[in-house]
């Protein structure tokens, strides 16, 4: 059984009490329990032995004084609840954070404020842990001076759940496997969601607006993304949902919409003979809706809502190879054909070609003027009358009429 070790007995109320947690932390026996009553300690904690720390009630404050890292976790079975971990250092090269946890396992942080920190909670290699129910935010410094809120580095099997992330950098799952990314909030960072070289996560029910990407997949596999909703990515870069070289990924049941590119697909699938399946998402009031880069082809898109987007498909590479993805079943806004058997099936292929006169599609500057009814009208003159033989990208062979 757990001992209970009670480290103070009295209220600190707006008073900086030196070591004093540290001390009490050195002292307590395995597994103790210390919690905390209102208060302001010092900082550049470091917890060696499995143990819990729990604010008694709101305003128990962990203050770093701007050096380093506010606490430091280097032990399994190591439970931190309740606090507000402020003012880290601000050095890039030595990673201060407000909470660094690494070798550990079967460890929580929870319901706490992380504010002011550099980076907010750094995670090596510590697998079978939960990070839940915490806010956490930046120092205020430009967009790429900050540090990443979360970073999960070769740690797998961890619940990261229920954070809300405001003006930080990144959310990042870099060499990590097996882990749940849910219900989280991501607002006004970079990437809200970056993985790279990690497989086997689940990725559900997430919200992330206003940043510059939502969520991005780099060089990964075997991953499931459902129930996100990614809207409003700032710029004329904004990206909802990007795949980079990745295989095996299913992207189903999303929401993205009010973006630049809805979802950008580079060099995906990457392993020869394998899929991507992009089923059952929203794809909303885009600038375009989807985005082809490099070599994309055996990607499975379809029962797609594809609705209110300025371009549909855009390929921006001769290699793209578009017309090899199987794309059926999803509703286009702007088909143009009929469904006389009432099937709610077009009679007649939806066909997306590229004309060579669409210059917004070479010179990103022109999409200034996306919407505009002078970038409308010569939409519609490029496709009555265009100056060379339009490229086809794709056609879907069963498109919906009706959502």
């Amino acid at each position: 059984m757990f001992k209970i070790f009670v480290a103070f007995s009295f209220l600190l109320f707006n008073f900086l009490y030196a070591n004093i947690l540290q001390e009490a932390i050195d002292k307590a026996p395995e597994g103790s329990i210390l919690k905390l009553p209102k208060g302001i300690y010092k900082g550049s904690i470091v917890i060696k032995k499995p143990l819990s720390i729990i604010g008694k009630e709101d305003g128990v404050i962990i203050d770093g004084l701007g050096v380093g890292t506010v606490v430091t976790i280097n032990s399994p079975y190591v439970t931190l609840k309740n606090l507000t971990i402020q003012n880290s250092g601000a050095r890039h090269d030595k990673l201060d954070a407000g909470i660094k946890i690494e070798n550990s396992k079967q460890s929580e942080i929870s319901d706490c404020i992380i504010r002011d920190t550099l980076f907010g909670l750094d995670i090596s290699m510590t697998n079978n842990s939960i990070f839940s129910n915490n806010y956490i935010t930046s120092k205020d410094l430009d967009l790429g001076l900050r540090g990443d809120a979360l970073r999960l580095w070769y740690s797998n099997d961890n619940i990261v759940t229920k954070n809300k992330v405001v003006k930080s950098r990144d959310m990042v799952v870099w060499y990590s496997h097996g882990n749940e990314i849910s219900e989280n909030y991501g607002e006004y960072n970079r990437y809200s969601l970056h993985f790279m070289y990690a497989g086997k996560n689940f990725v559900r029910n997430n919200i992330y607006k206003f940043n510059s990407v939502g969520i991005f997949f780099m060089y990964s596999k075997d991953t499931i993304a459902t129930g996100n909703v990614v809207k409003s990515s700032l710029g004329a870069t904004g990206m909802g949902i990007g795949l980079k070289d990745v295989s095996n990924f299913t992207l189903k049941d999303n929401t993205v919409l009010y973006n630049a590119t809805g979802i950008y697909i580079d060099r995906s699938p990457f392993e020869p003979d394998t899929n991507n399946w992009i089923e059952e998402n929203k794809i909303l009031y885009n600038s375009e809706a989807i985005h082809f880069h490099s070599l994309s082809e055996n990607n499975i898109i379809k029962k797609n809502t594809i609705l209110g987007n300025i371009e549909d498909v855009v390929n921006d590479s001769r290699g793209a190879r578009t017309y090899k993805n199987e794309i059926v079943g999803n509703y286009w806004d702007n088909y143009e054909g009929f469904d006389k058997d009432g099937d709610n099936v077009g009679d007649t292929p939806h066909k997306v070609y590229k004309y060579a006169d669409q210059l917004w599609v070479y010179n990103p500057n022109v999409k200034f003027f996306y919407g505009s009814p002078v970038i409308s009208l010569l939409n519609f003159l490029a496709k009555l009358a265009p100056f060379s033989e339009p490229v086809f990208l794709m056609q879907d062979n069963k498109p919906k009429l009706k959502l």
